[in-house]
């Protein structure tokens, strides 16, 4: 599909303009020099908003399109304590003037940090409970969203539109869909070869990864991705991706199916003991950032996955006349409940 084919494909969907687009796509000259290694660019996605930046403010321009096209005037969704999906959630249905409900399977906290803060200051109904299980790769990514609905349906009510953890939907990933256009834009006008360019970005539930994936397959751009593993959360997770990339490319009208072993992935390498749990790795991976580029990562996500692109930069992963790209995917405000670490 040309862009124009695959932005008009996009159009029947239900769409809320939540964010500032294109975010910028700018080079990164002293790390690369100080790295020695191909040269390296950034996508500022932590640049969209609402509610203080990241990457889900592109899915949620369709999941809350698709809920307020329906009569929704409640959504649920849930997260871990630190989840940006959550805090985005909140701070746009603040702006639709949605009831917002978010959900915590953890106990908690005595003092509300970071994300959690926030979700608080947007006025969405907090719910915690310490189930202890799932988020450790025991189940599925699917397993595990119809479990909350149902757990969401008992204490909320019918009515509400469920969105999955993550916006972990086909109609989720559309948002990066039409990221892949924007991106291959900005290739084109900073005349790069899109054959030498691989985008790096962290996973946490594969939305991005699934669109961007979908999207410059639908493009037939030779622009590739390659996702890292930060939270080894769920069971089959490839698998996973690969249904939620085919939904996709099925939802436009262009049916492929993708398979598991397919998945642009590495998986559990730079994960270190979970989600959440901060590898020295990402503090080191972070410090560089800030004090080289004036750019500050997240411990949770685009930390550790910036600490493994390094580690494949200095394995020889790439060819020196790469492009690589960084998807920065926000979440500054998770960095405070980390600041004792960070010294």
């Amino acid at each position: 599909m040309t862009p124009e084919e695959l932005l008009a494909a996009l159009r029947p969907f239900p769409r809320l303009h939540l964010n500032y687009t294109p975010t910028p796509l700018q080079p990164m000259p002293r790390l690369s020099a100080s790295l020695g290694g191909p040269p390296l660019w950034l996508k500022r996605d932590d640049e969209l908003g609402p509610g203080g930046g990241g990457n889900k403010g592109r899915p949620l321009e369709f999941l809350l399109g698709e809920a307020v096209a329906q009569g929704s005037r409640k959504i649920v969704t849930f997260g871990r304590l630190q989840s940006n999906h959550v805090r985005m959630t909140a701070a746009a249905c603040a702006r639709l003037g949605l009831q917002t409900h978010l959900f915590f399977f953890e106990k908690r906290p005595s003092t509300l940090q970071g994300n959690l803060l926030l979700d608080q200051l947007f006025g969405a109904k907090l719910h915690f409970i310490p189930f202890g299980g799932g988020g450790d790769a025991s189940m599925t990514l699917e397993t595990t969203n119809r479990l909350v609905r149902l757990v969401s349906w008992l204490l909320v009510g019918p009515g509400a539109y469920f969105m999955p953890v993550g916006g972990h939907t086909a109609v989720g990933c559309l948002g990066y869909v039409a990221a892949a256009v924007e991106i291959q834009a900005q290739i084109a006008a900073l005349e790069l070869d899109p054959a030498r360019v691989t985008i790096v970005l962290p996973v946490g539930t594969g939305v991005t990864l699934a669109g961007l994936w979908a999207g410059f397959h639908l493009l037939g751009s030779p622009v590739r991705v390659l996702g890292i593993d930060v939270g080894k959360l769920w069971h089959t997770f490839p698998a996973s991706i690969a249904r939620l990339a085919t939904g996709v490319c099925s939802l436009l009208g262009q049916p492929r199916h993708f398979t598991a072993g397919e998945v642009p992935i590495i998986e559990k390498t730079y994960v270190g003991e979970g989600y959440s749990r901060l590898r020295a790795e990402a503090v080191a991976a972070i410090k560089l950032m800030a004090q080289v580029e004036g750019v500050v990562l997240d411990p949770v996500y685009s930390g550790k996955a910036f600490a493994g692109l390094l580690d494949l930069l200095g394995n020889g992963r790439f060819a020196p006349d790469a492009q690589i790209v960084f998807l920065h995917t926000g979440g500054l405000p998770g960095l405070w409940p980390y600041a004792d670490r960070m010294v």
